[in-house]
């Protein structure tokens, strides 16, 4: 297996408003960087789909070491997805999962392109160059900047 290291980033001006997603990838000395937008959306609709996008561009199945800075990304995919989908999406107090499209897609990148996922949460805006970078391609995103 590969090993490949990920920094992924959300950005928002306004919340909603319009957002960017940037996402670092490294595997040994080769980097590539990711970045996209939309015109109207949510902050953690742009983390979600930074993760998604990185995750997509795996050709093969890796071990990733994903950074993040999104604790609902990360706490949805290793604490709480496993109860959505027990509850047919529906959250425990029996809501629709928000952002549900975009949480049923990470879960078929994760557990259905054999990828071995590692989580780690970052401290957004604390200096650490990988996030910073993502940062900045999450802002790179962002229409009309």
């Amino acid at each position: 297996m590969t090993d490949v290291t990920i920094y992924t980033d959300g950005a928002c001006k306004g919340n909603p408003g319009p957002g960017g997603w940037g996402a670092l990838l490294r595997a040994g000395q080769a980097e590539k960087e990711l970045w996209g937008g939309e015109p109207q959306t949510t902050n953690n609709r742009m983390e979600l789909t930074a993760v998604i996008e990185a995750l997509a561009a795996l050709k093969r199945p890796c071990r990733v070491h994903l950074y993040l800075d999104s604790e609902y990304v990360r706490k949805g995919i290793t604490e709480w997805l496993p109860g959505w989908k027990a509850r047919g999406w529906k959250t425990a107090e029996r809501k629709p999962v928000k952002n549900d499209d975009l949480w049923r897609r990470l879960d078929e990148l994760v557990h259905g392109r054999g990828h071995e996922v590692h989580w780690h949460w970052v401290r957004g805006h604390s200096g650490d160059p990988g996030n910073e970078r993502a940062d900045a391609l999450a802002n790179r995103g962002v229409p009309g900047r």
